[in-house]
């Protein structure tokens, strides 16, 4: 997919999106076909993963705040207010 992202100056950005069923997907022909098309312009990769299934670590994290008092807990709101006011986000 291709995808153009545009300011009221012009374009800004471009990107182009290869979605690929696994890694196995990767080839050389595509690299090279990257390559070919950009060049000695700079590019971002980036690799999103989807996730199945949790971990047992988060499945134990998720299990204790199922245990906490409704009562005592912040919003998801309040949590992201947090958050921000703590690390500048």
């Amino acid at each position: 997919m291709f995808r153009a992202l545009f300011n009221e100056k012009g374009i800004t950005k471009m990107q182009t999106i290869y979605n690929l069923s696994s890694a196995q997907e990767i080839t050389i022909d595509l690299l090279e076909s990257i390559k070919a098309a950009f060049k000695s312009k700079p590019i971002t990769i980036i690799v999103e993963e989807t996730m199945d299934e949790l971990t047992e670590d988060q499945k134990l994290a998720l299990d204790e705040r199922l245990t906490e008092d409704e009562k005592e807990c912040l919003t998801s709101d309040e949590s992201i207010d947090r958050i921000n006011q703590k690390y500048g986000l």
